[in-house]
């Protein structure tokens, strides 16, 4: 690890486990519940949420400065959304054939020019779900084949609009929120090529 980040290194004691139990799973979760010590030595009671895919999104940034975006319903909130193309690849699958799969089945892009970005932690509280961001670049229409459950809009918005609208509240979903301040990020830190990132920039 670099100088710059020996700030990051652990401290104190980690958790332990005295006892582990099963109490759900399905195809895409199980729940599994912990009798533990706590890294202060105090006994607890723990419930982990683990995944059986990797969080996948991706954010198609066109070459005028616009993105594509997703409209649906979800289901834990019961909300409408509206974010990025995601989805989720197998725990043996490269991120990056997800992601590809995932960009297009939703909204009928491919991409020449792909790009990691980010990978994250949603919840490390309760859960151990693990997201990896990419970038797609050179864009090309093929035919979207969006999953028998998703009935999906599709959006293409010049990306300081999505970005606003995220900052602001409008979009919380949390990959779509951090991909775009990634994104941002890379164009203010010369990450991007110049036309590209003054497309990103502009207000």
């Amino acid at each position: 690890m670099s100088e710059k980040f020996d700030w990051l290194k652990p401290h104190g004691e980690p958790w332990a486990v005295t006892s582990a139990k099963v109490v759900y799973d399905n195809p895409w979760i199980n729940v599994t519940e912990y009798q533990a010590v706590a890294p202060t030595g105090h006994p607890a009671l723990y419930g982990k949420v683990s995944f059986k895919n990797q969080a996948i999104g991706v954010v198609p940034l066109h070459a005028d400065g616009t993105v594509t975006l997703v409209g649906q319903a979800r289901f834990p909130r019961g909300n409408y959304s509206w974010e990025i193309p995601e989805g989720g690849a197998p725990m043996g699958e490269d991120p990056l054939d997800g992601a590809k799969r995932e960009l297009a089945e939703e909204v009928g892009l491919v991409a020449a020019d792909w790009r990691p970005i980010l990978t994250m932690e949603l919840s490390n509280s309760i859960s151990d779900e693990v997201a990896h961001g990419f970038l797609a670049l050179d864009l090309s229409p093929t035919t979207a084949e969006p999953d028998d459950t998703e009935d999906l809009a599709v959006a293409r918005v010049p990306f300081a609009d999505a970005l606003d609208a995220a900052v602001a509240g409008r979009m919380p979903d949390s990959l779509t929120v951090a991909l775009l301040l990634r994104v941002h990020h890379m164009a203010v830190v010369g990450e991007l090529p110049a036309d590209l990132a003054a497309l990103v920039l502009a207000r």
